[in-house]
């Protein structure tokens, strides 16, 4: 019953939030489009993504298959069913296409930056930053996916927490993706804990059996992340070996809004 009670309690706070000063977002690694029944299919992931119910979705391992012959065609699918504008941050050509990270948003646009955190010569790695209009105010939403082994991701979190110092800090911003770190404890999220502070944590990886928190919302400041959570359903089970997660953010901190938090 208390289960049953704390689902409800969550439901209701994420559909209580309206109007263009909440900011609804998600982070999801699609792997491909490729599901656990081994079918490419943008447009189930887009059918996730819709239920998600976020207006700014951040992605990672979105690929053009190479028989496509086009770049970027599995964005475009899923730009299209979502009716989302799409942004690429795609970081490396292969035999088999175009790989990366990408944003798909209802929020105007404001600036697109786009960095480099590959390491050696390990799978090149990078972060989409973008900076979008919510409620008149700039929001910088940073879109990445680390590398596999921990040097790479201690080289790739110093990069980013250079990154985030030169940022204002009276600007709102919010990181997401998946961090790769299997350890709760690790260095990488102690970093960006002690920068950002420490948010909750769910699992959503692997969708069979969910052990690892892998995939992360960083909000700053920390007040403004009012609720955050794995999305679960039975399309999202097949859809991708990840589950999305997705956060509620009060940009401008109300204080109605926090109160009723």
């Amino acid at each position: 019953m208390r289960v049953s009670m704390i689902k409800r309690s969550r439901r209701k706070r994420w559909h209580d939030y309206t109007g263009h000063d909440a900011l609804r977002v998600g982070s999801y690694n699609i792997h491909g489009c490729r599901g656990c029944d081994r079918r490419h299919d943008a447009e189930r992931i887009a059918l996730v993504i819709n239920e998600l119910g976020c207006d700014t979705v951040g992605l990672q391992e979105v690929n053009s298959s190479a028989d496509a012959g086009i770049e970027s065609l599995q964005l475009d699918v899923m730009a299209r069913a979502t009716g989302m504008q799409p942004i690429s941050g795609l970081t490396m050509s292969r035999a088999d296409g175009h790989f990366g990270n990408a944003l798909l948003t209802r929020r105007k646009v404001l600036d697109v930056r786009r960095h480099d955190l590959s390491y050696a010569r390990r799978e090149p790695r990078g972060a989409l930053d973008v900076a979008l209009d919510v409620d008149g105010e700039a929001v910088r939403v940073i879109v990445t996916h680390l590398g596999l082994r921990p040097i790479e991701r201690r080289y790739q979190v110093q990069k980013m927490l250079h990154l985030l110092h030169d940022i204002p800090k009276d600007q709102s911003v919010i990181v997401l993706g998946d961090i790769n770190e299997w350890l709760p404890l690790g260095r990488p999220l102690r970093w960006l804990h002690g920068l950002l502070g420490r948010p909750p944590a769910e699992r959503s990886f692997p969708v069979w059996c969910p052990v690892f928190a892998l995939d992360r919302v960083w909000v700053r400041p920390r007040s403004s992340l009012l609720a955050f959570g794995v999305y679960r359903s039975s399309i999202a089970r097949i859809a991708s070996d990840h589950y999305p997660v997705r956060a509620l953010v009060a940009v401008h901190r109300h204080p109605r809004i926090l109160a009723h938090a």
